[in-house]
């Protein structure tokens, strides 16, 4: 068989599963025997709720939240790497200079923007 082969094969196997789990999880499916109003009020570890849960978040938190993720990738990244250097030698080093030059800009690029910026 040849690569085309493997590769359909694999692709009509996983799209059959996918189907498949979520044919298996509309039928199976718990569904509560009767609707209840509490299920709709906002949990605050056992006390009564204080207003409403649908704050308006400015956008900044969402975007110092992005920047947190992608420098957490980053140093999930960077740690494999750092402890297998010398087996992977220096084209590896050059990939992960490629790799931090892209992340470097993507920072400056929200410093000159003030996404970090808090006010």
């Amino acid at each position: 068989m040849d690569e085309w082969t493997h590769a359909l094969t694999f692709i009509g196997l996983a799209t059959v599963f996918i189907l498949g789990m979520v044919i298996a999880a509309r039928i199976f499916a718990v569904r509560p025997s009767y609707r209840s109003d509490v299920r709709r009020d906002t949990y605050e570890c056992g006390e009564e709720p204080d207003g409403t849960a649908w704050l308006k978040f400015h956008p900044r938190y969402f975007v110092v939240g992005l920047v947190f993720v992608l420098f957490d990738v980053e140093a999930a990244f960077l740690l494999p790497w750092s402890l297998n250097l010398r087996e992977l030698g220096g084209l590896a080093l050059v990939d992960m200079g490629i790799f931090l030059g892209v992340l470097f800009l993507g920072w400056i690029y929200a410093l000159r923007k003030g996404a970090l910026k808090w006010q």
